[in-house]
């Protein structure tokens, strides 16, 4: 596959540019992100790529940064997202702005980008939240609590819970200094027991 193309910009189109790459024009779809980033026409670019098959197509995407590139991969493995929607999010938002989208449970900022319906927006952040490693700032917060629930989660997640699991268990469980404490009462709501 290709990785990233690193060649002269030779044009551009609505909605992308082509690469020359040794007398080879490659025609990328773009984010409004990366356009705007592009340097002028003649000029050097390196612009990591996205090769999108079909049964009907092949597409070739281009990204500024390997986040943006990230990001675009993390959204069109959410299902009902393609292509086009995941573009549209990476014009809209940053990869950090959509991290912190996931991570705050912002789905009206999603919602908000022309596309993406309130159900997509909400499936984007409950998938995304696992695929990015997003923590759930309710169970791993900036009070002082945050700690010991964030060594909770490791700790059960270490036992071989997945983190959708741990995540619903220590949102039933008063938190408190005592990390075993949390544990066993995350375990018991997990249907473990502590023994």
């Amino acid at each position: 596959m290709i990785g990233f193309l690193d060649g002269a910009v030779a044009g551009r189109t609505a909605d992308g540019c082509f690469v020359d790459v040794g007398g080879v024009g490659y025609r990328l779809t773009c984010s409004a992100t990366t356009l705007r980033a592009l340097p002028a026409d003649g000029a050097r670019a390196r612009l990591w790529t996205h090769v999108h098959v079909r049964e009907d197509a092949l597409a070739l995407f281009g990204f500024a940064t390997e986040a943006e590139q990230r990001a675009f991969e993390a959204l069109i493995s959410v299902s009902g997202v393609g292509p086009r929607v995941a573009l549209a999010v990476c014009s809209a938002l940053s990869p950090d702005a959509l991290r912190r989208a996931v991570a705050t449970d912002d789905a009206a900022a999603l919602a908000a980008i022309p596309g993406i319906g309130k159900k997509t927006a909400a499936r984007i952040v409950l998938e995304l939240r696992e695929r990015l490693g997003v923590p759930d700032l309710h169970v791993v917060g900036g009070d002082g609590d945050g700690d010991v629930a964030s060594l909770a989660r490791s700790a059960l997640e270490n036992l071989g819970y997945s983190p959708s699991e741990v995540r619903a268990a220590l949102a039933g469980v008063e938190l408190s200094d005592d990390l075993q404490s949390v544990v066993r009462s995350a375990l018991v709501a997990l249907g473990r027991g502590a023994g």
